[in-house]
């Protein structure tokens, strides 16, 4: 009964999601990119900050719109995208408590954006007809468009192509030209452009910055689109070019066809200088409508992804409703119709256009800061599909900042501080109030800060591995040292362990002897934690270590051992006593089998790929962690050069296509890129026969293994004499009740 229910559910999210690119991210974002800004104030920018002026306010706008577009991209092909855009990305990435801290400035922002469009509206209309009250205009325009958004969202995209065209039509219009009958009431509208002052440049960069945010409007429409990891890069960057593209040529074409003066004083120039000056009006009023119905569409959406994720107060829930089989917000249209009506009835464009710069620029700043941190840190878990590195996003965000304040200082003083403060009512939280040295107690705060927040049920999507390795002295199994390094990559981290005989070394001895190993690992560039134990043997040191080495939270899930050929029972007994017990207390057993023949920075001949081989027996079990393995070896500088083979046999002929079928499923889910995979037909013949065959090539190999059971030392012997002369071998066990499955899923959330 509950899997009905389930897929009846997602069925009505799938038909609620039924927005492509174009409709649903390209054409909002451009119809809310070429509006009110472009027709009633980029000639007032070009006026007043001439033409190379304009071009650096064109181009530092619409690169840290483009910035932040990769950013976005980034986090979005990286995870499902579903309502609230924006507030749902960085509450994902930088956790419910930033998320929250910016979506809701974000909600006021695109709330303030339906003023800036509707009084944009009854200004045109003002100017065109002079008895005409602006005030009332904008009050009916703005009912109206929240009308239309509570009716549908089906309705209010289809309009877009039609207003899409006349716009179209309008700079067709105006690049033709044969205008220039009659100023509509320039002069009686310039002093309350320029406020009765000549304006400083960056005041002029803030009235046109709300030109570029039109992005916002596709990314907001992210719970409406059929596949937002696709539409949201592709619309938004192409929005992006195209809007830069169009800007940049009307600001030179503004700036040779009119005059400075005429420029400032004017907002209506485009319709004396245009061909046919009824379908600039027509192109106003469809742009500002358009731009005004996806901000009324966006900021409920944003309202309603903040109620359900709690963010809000418990008396504020209701706005987290949806209304019909589509999910509309209509509560929180409602109550976003409110707080615009009182905005248009007391505001006009150039009080309400910085504002919306400040609010976008933060957006954008912790949008930046979001995705640079992710890909900064570099969870095993976060693959997008669209690759940006870390300098850029943050490039991005050091932008945003410079940009806001330049515009305003005190008004970024003023938005850091609520930020902050939204962010400590989150979190709540209390102060650190006792410091020693500054430097010391910051990092101090954090690691407690850290330890504490980790002390809870395990997080798959923040799983990296943390590994123990049993090496001994570091100079007698460095390959293993070597090997833990690779795996972890600077994502997790491991410990070199040894064990030392009782009353061999008194404590003062075993700190100097940790002192010179962990100097002798900085010398080699090995980022790892030492340990030494004393016990009666090996076997039950190791042990020990097992179950008691960590802090809080923070223990190993992944013990590394060296593989075994000694010949004494008693040995082998302990060993495998040993791997039955990190097995079931929940940690991962890897072990190594090296070939001194093949060492790992063996660089293939004639500068061929190196090949990491895994042997496939299924997603559960050992072939998550295994995947994992080999992906965060790749990435290791030693093996940046080399491709994943998933290697998988099956019984006849008939089987092949549907296992090639699933495995070319699997690593497309789950954005492991480099990767091959071969369906091996047996055709008879033994596993041990195609082992060696398919795999005597290969650089390294990762093979699971079974759990502990009845005659293990038998199965561990048939697995060693298997791996006899073949490239290294790594052995994998993942830990009992273990599910890296999880780790791999992109659809959390």
């Amino acid at each position: 009964m509950s899997n009905n229910k389930n897929k009846t559910a997602e069925n009505i999210i799938n038909k609620s999601r039924r927005f492509g690119t174009f409709s649903g991210v390209f054409t909002p974002s451009m119809l809310t990119i070429l509006g009110v800004i472009m027709y009633l104030r980029l000639g007032w920018v070009v006026g007043n900050a001439g033409l190379l002026g304009t071009f650096f306010i064109i181009t530092l706008s619409c690169l840290i719109t483009f910035l932040t577009s990769l950013s976005v991209s980034s986090i979005a092909t990286d995870r499902k995208v579903r309502t609230g855009g924006a507030y749902y990305m960085i509450s994902r990435s930088l956790g419910i408590e930033s998320g929250g801290a910016i979506g809701i400035p974000l909600y006021i922002a695109q709330a303030f954006s339906v003023p800036l469009y509707t009084i944009g509206f009854a200004e045109s209309v003002s100017l065109a007809f002079p008895g005409v009250d602006q005030r009332t205009v904008g009050i009916a325009v703005t009912i109206f468009v929240a009308l239309l958004a509570i009716k549908s969202a089906k309705i209010a995209i289809k309009a877009q192509y039609l207003i899409m065209a006349v716009i179209a039509a309008s700079l067709i219009s105006l690049l033709i030209g044969g205008g220039g009958a009659s100023s509509i009431a320039a002069n009686e509208v310039s002093a309350s452009i320029n406020g009765g002052f000549q304006p400083d440049f960056w005041r002029v960069f803030a009235v046109f910055f709300p030109a570029v945010t039109g992005i916002m409007a596709g990314i907001n429409m992210s719970g409406d689109l059929r596949n937002p990891s696709k539409s949201i890069p592709v619309g938004t960057l192409a929005a992006v070019g195209t809007g830069f593209v169009i800007y940049m040529f009307l600001a030179a074409f503004l700036y040779f066809k009119v005059s400075t003066d005429r420029l400032i004083q004017q907002p209506l120039v485009m319709f004396d200088i245009a061909r046919w000056g009824w379908l600039i009006l027509a192109g106003i009023w469809g742009a500002t409508l358009s731009s005004a119905i996806g901000s009324i569409l966006g900021a409920p959406r944003v309202l309603q992804a903040l109620a359900r994720d709690g963010v809000l107060p418990r008396s504020l829930r209701w706005l987290g409703k949806g209304s019909g089989g589509s999910d509309e917000p209509r509560y929180g249209t409602f109550l976003t119709l409110i707080m615009v009506l009182v905005l248009v009835y007391v505001g006009d464009l150039n009080m309400i256009a910085p504002i919306l710069t400040m609010f976008f620029l933060a957006t954008y700043l912790v949008l930046n800061f979001a995705a640079g941190v992710e890909n900064f840190l570099q969870n095993p878990s976060f693959r997008p599909a669209f690759k940006v590195h870390w300098i850029f996003s943050m490039l991005g965000a050091i932008g945003c900042i410079t940009a806001m304040f330049l515009v305003n200082p005190v008004a970024t003083v003023i938005a850091a501080f609520s930020i902050t403060a939204i962010y400590v009512w989150l979190e709540r939280r209390k102060l650190e109030s006792t410091w020693g040295d500054v430097r010391r107690g910051v990092w101090m705060m954090l690691v407690r800060m850290g330890l504490l927040q980790l002390d809870r049920s395990p997080d798959p999507r923040n799983w990296r591995p943390n590994i123990l390795t049993l090496s001994g002295a570091p100079t007698k199994r460095w390959h293993l040292i070597e090997f833990a390094d690779m795996l972890t990559n600077r994502k997790g981290m491991f410990t070199v362990a040894t064990v030392l005989p009782y009353d061999s070394r008194d404590a003062r001895q075993k700190s100097e002897m940790e002192t010179v190993i962990k100097e002798y690992l900085d010398k080699r560039n090995i980022p790892a934690l030492v340990r030494l134990i004393s016990a009666p043997d090996p076997f039950t040191g190791a042990e020990k270590m097992v179950e008691v080495y960590g802090l809080g939270p923070v223990v190993p899930n992944t013990i590394l051992l060296g593989g075994t050929e000694r010949e004494d029972e008693e040995v082998k007994k302990n060993y495998f006593k040993l791997i039955e017990n990190i097995y079931h207390s929940g940690k991962n057993v890897v072990i190594f089998n090296q070939n001194v023949e093949t060492p790992l920075d063996l660089e293939p001949p004639g500068g061929k790929l190196k090949k990491i081989d895994i042997w496939w027996g299924g997603l559960k079990g050992n072939g998550g962690l295994m995947l994992i393995f080999a992906d965060s070896l790749r990435f290791s500088p030693a093996w940046r050069n080399s491709v994943i083979r998933l290697k998988l046999v099956v019984e006849n002929k008939t089987a092949t296509e549907t296992a090639r079928k699933n495995l070319r499923s699997l690593l497309d889910k789950h954005n492991v890129k480099g990767a091959e995979y071969e369906v091996i037909d047996s055709k008879g013949r033994s596993f041990d026969e195609i082992f060696r065959e398919s795999s005597r090539t290969a650089n390294i190999i990762f093979k699971g293994m079974a759990g502990p059971g009845k005659n293990y030392a038998a199965y561990y012997d048939q697995m060693s004499r298997r791996i006899a002369g073949m490239p290294s071998t790594v052995f994998v066990l993942a830990g009992k009740n273990s599910r890296f499955s999880e780790v791999l899923n992109k659809e959390q959330g």
